[in-house]
Order: C-alpha cells, then sequence, then structure tokens
C-alpha cells in the first residue's frame, strides 16, 4: 500500500489502520484542514480537520495522530466547499438558491 500523503482540503477515511484508536465503529470520515510539521516517529503525522458526517457537513474539529500508510482517500466527488475559499461556477451559471456558510463558531444553528 502506497502512503497518501494528506493536504489540506483532502478528505481522508481515517479507520483502524491508521490508529487502533480509529477501528470498527470509531472510524471517521475526516477533512484535513493542516498537516503539523513537527517531528513524529517515522511514518507517523499529526492531522487538524473536520469530523465529516455523512450528509457532508463538519461536525467536530479534532487533531488526530495517524499513520500515514493506514490513511485512505475518501470518495470525493461530491467534495464540498472549504470555507474561506471560493466556490467555483461555471462560467454563464447562476445560482438559483440562496444558502449561507455556517461555521462551527455558530454554533451550527442556520438562520
Amino acid at each position: 500500500m502506497v502512503a497518501v500523503h494528506p493536504c489540506p482540503g483532502d478528505l481522508l477515511v481515517i479507520d483502524g489502520r491508521a490508529s487502533v484508536q480509529f477501528a470498527g465503529d470509531r472510524a471517521l470520515t475526516f477533512r484535513v484542514v493542516s498537516v503539523c510539521d513537527r517531528p513524529t516517529y517515522a511514518g507517523w503525522v499529526w492531522l487538524t480537520g473536520y469530523v465529516i458526517n455523512r450528509r457532508g457537513q463538519a461536525t467536530a474539529k479534532r487533531e488526530v495522530y495517524v499513520q500515514l500508510a493506514g490513511l485512505t482517500r475518501a470518495n470525493d466527488t461530491g467534495r464540498q466547499r472549504i470555507p474561506g475559499q471560493p466556490q467555483k461556477m461555471p462560467v454563464g451559471s447562476r445560482s438559483t438558491t440562496s444558502s449561507r456558510t455556517v461555521t462551527l463558531a455558530e454554533g451550527g444553528a442556520r438562520s
């Protein structure tokens, strides 16, 4: 297995292959915000990011310590917009609905 080298914006599956603490039903889908550059054991890395639920919504910010060789990329065909980055739309298209980005600082409440 080739080790995944995560970058900010990557959507990963973190399960028991990455660390025993994420085995079984404790596995999670994780959107990477940053990759720590502090030294660790060879093949391990600290990642900061958000746990993503089945609906594609961020539910909690976490810092995890995982093995690079155990990381896998999630099926990212329906990639969600990353807060703080502009949303790309095809030229000539217009959105017919309005939406608002909800941050965890707002408590997840929508208006």
